[in-house]
């Protein structure tokens, strides 16, 4: 009786790990490119220090990457006539080997730009000749570097003023270059590499004023022959704002343009407010579920306009690492991406695999 008894248990055992195996395959965490792959490119921003470790995850799941900040003008090109590709090469390299697009980031900014670019020989601001000439010299050398291996390019970042009543923001490029520089990047960009599609990208771009500038810029971009592709919508959102609707209505009114859009640096903070004061070790499970809608609902919308929408990149891959826990709450930290810091799927992963 008893040795019955024991086998009836290994009986229930065997029954219950089979029903188990059978659940862990039912949950079998679908890949989001494979997913998407009839949609858009499914891209991360990575660095060189952390590809490895997210190494499973960009494989699965990722078929494009961006260097987060290896191609930016302080990183690859530090002093006049020196030039470090080092970390990018090996972001570009891992992309080849994987079958993965690269986007390049980026090739005209404000921020993260050596002083010695805007310096003048008498110790002031250079010239617009001289800016002009040196970022003649970094394109060919930069795109040329990665002709063939980068697809896509950003060529100008952030340009556009936040002041509702300014349109070039206050910078060294535009107070001194105006709008030529931005026509020029794109013009010696395209003549190095034909083959590139070339982006114009800010942020906040879901803002109807914001919108509106940059619509104009590529207009008037297009109007005189520029080659410009697509236009970048950053994406860097917070539970508040900005609404999916106001996604929409900047796609279709880019659209009208003739050109392509990507969201190019796509996250979801947690945070209904850029500075809350709030610091959450653990994230709130009614912060996540409003995420996963949020994502839910912005893809939804992304689904809508297959085809015109060609890429969707996260700034970052998981959230143990990601650019909102040093800005603009530095130290705060924030759960932005699909992937939870063990590198597991989030409630927003499945929202937008699921549809």
């Amino acid at each position: 009786m008893r040795y019955n008894f024991k086998l009836f248990l290994l009986f229930l055992l065997l029954l219950l790990s089979i029903s188990t195996l059978k659940e862990v395959r039912a949950v079998e965490i679908p890949s989001l490119k494979e997913v998407y792959k009839d949609y858009f490119l499914i891209g991360a921003a990575v660095s060189n220090l952390n590809i490895y470790n997210y190494e499973d995850l960009l494989k699965k799941h990722f078929n494009s990457l961006t260097p987060e900040n290896q191609m930016k003008w302080e990183v690859i090109h530090p002093r006049p006539n020196v030039y470090n590709f080092n970390d990018a090469d090996e972001i570009v390299d891992f992309a080849m080997k994987n079958g993965m697009k690269v986007r390049g980031h980026t090739l005209v900014w404000h921020n993260q730009t050596p002083p010695w670019v805007f310096a003048g020989k008498d110790g002031g601001l250079g010239t617009k000749e001289e800016l002009l000439e040196r970022l003649k010299e970094h394109i060919k050398e930069v795109v040329g570097h990665y002709k063939g291996k980068v697809y896509a390019w950003d060529v100008v970042n952030e340009a556009l003023s936040d002041n509702p009543y300014e349109f070039l923001r206050k910078a060294p490029w535009y107070d001194i270059c105006g709008e030529e520089v931005i026509e020029k990047a794109f013009i010696w960009a395209h003549e190095v590499d034909p083959d590139a599609k070339l982006f114009y990208n800010d942020y906040n771009l879901e803002d109807p004023v914001k919108r509106e500038k940059a619509y104009q810029l590529v207009k008037r971009l297009k109007e005189k022959g520029v080659p410009i592709h697509g236009i970048g919508i950053q994406g860097h959102w917070t539970l508040s704002w900005p609404t999916p609707k106001m996604l929409e209505d900047s796609i279709k009114r880019f659209l009208e343009l003739g050109v392509e859009v990507q969201i190019t640096e796509f996250d979801i903070s947690i945070y209904y407010d850029r500075n809350e004061n709030n610091n959450f070790k653990v994230p709130p499970e009614d912060r996540l579920e409003k995420q996963a809608q949020l994502y839910k609902e912005a893809f939804a919308i992304l689904r809508k306009y297959k085809g015109k929408v060609t890429g969707v990149t996260f700034w970052g891959v998981a959230d143990d690492y990601t650019w909102l826990f040093f800005w603009p709450v530095r130290g705060r930290e924030d759960y932005p991406l699909l992937f939870d810091k063990n590198h597991n799927p989030k409630k927003a992963f499945w929202e937008i695999v699921n549809f």
